[in-house]
Formats: C-alpha cells, structure tokens, sequence
C-alpha cells in the first residue's frame, strides 16, 4: 500500500492555514486539535474537488493548492462559527455549578459557585428583584391571620354571652 501525495501535502497545508489563523485571532485554546483535523480534512476535499472540476491554476504536482487552501479556510471558519455558538469556556478550567436555593415559597437565589467551592457573583431572580437580605416589601398575612385568630378567640372566651 502506497501513501500518495495529496494526504500528506493536505496535512502540511493545513498546519500553514491554521499557524495563519492562530497568528490572526491571537490563540486557538482547546481548539486547535479541531482545527487542524477541519483543515486537513478541508484540504484534502479541496484538492478532490479541484480535481474533479477541473480547476487547476496552480499546482504542486496534482495536488490542486488553491482550491485545496480555501476549503481549509472553510474548515477552520465551520469549527469557528461551532465555538462561538457553543457554551464558553469558564477561566479557571471546570465548567461552574449552578444550584437554586430557595429562600421562600416564592423567592429563590441563584449561587454560581467557582470550582474551588467558594460562592462566586451571585444573580437574584426574585418576584420584584427584591434582595434576599431585605424583608419582602408586601405585608405578613399569615402573620396578621394569626393576630386575627388570636385577638377573636381572646374575645370570645372574655365576653361568653
């Protein structure tokens, strides 16, 4: 079995488009690995189309660059469009873990905790945005209910008639 030029020459390609790309935005992250497999992989479709088509303006061999290079870019810019569409990456290396508490029947705080355990920025998402710390701006009727209560019952036993 003989390995022929257009895998190799598509990987080599490939390593130049995405040194290009990273040279360009700066750094690739955990990304890279993603890129360079899109690249190559664009390439080497790049050079089968090339040579399907029939397009041939310059060449290294029968390895059809041109086309071969914008089907890398195409590769690099579908993982790109995939990264920024999908969930970003949290600094600190660990995905962040979200819990809701609740600290009424009808408030309840969201914690977003940092992987090393301590709380970290906290979001309130309460009826009215009311802080967790203040008391709730409508009145206590449970507790006026059982003032109520209390009060009708001290009465009738006082005033039997």
């Amino acid at each position: 079995m003989s390995l022929g030029p257009a895998p190799v020459l598509a990987l080599l390609l490939a390593l130049v488009h995405v040194s290009l790309y990273v040279l360009i935005r700066g750094s690739a992250g955990q990304r890279l690995p993603w890129l360079v497999l899109a690249a190559f992989l664009g390439a080497w479709a790049g050079d089968a189309l090339g040579a399907r088509l029939g397009i041939g303006y310059v060449l290294i061999g029968d390895f059809h660059l041109i086309v071969a290079s914008v089907m890398a870019w195409v590769g690099i810019a579908g993982v790109a469009i995939v990264a920024i569409l999908g969930p970003q990456p949290v600094p600190g290396g660990a995905e962040p873990v979200i819990r809701t508490t609740g600290l009424s029947s009808s408030r309840f705080r969201r914690v977003r905790a940092r992987p090393d355990g301590v709380p970290g920025t906290e979001a309130q998402a309460s009826l009215g945005d009311v802080p967790a710390e203040e008391p709730p701006p409508w009145p206590d009727r449970a507790a006026d209910r059982h003032a109520d209560l209390d009060t009708d019952l001290d009465s009738e036993l006082e005033d039997p008639a």
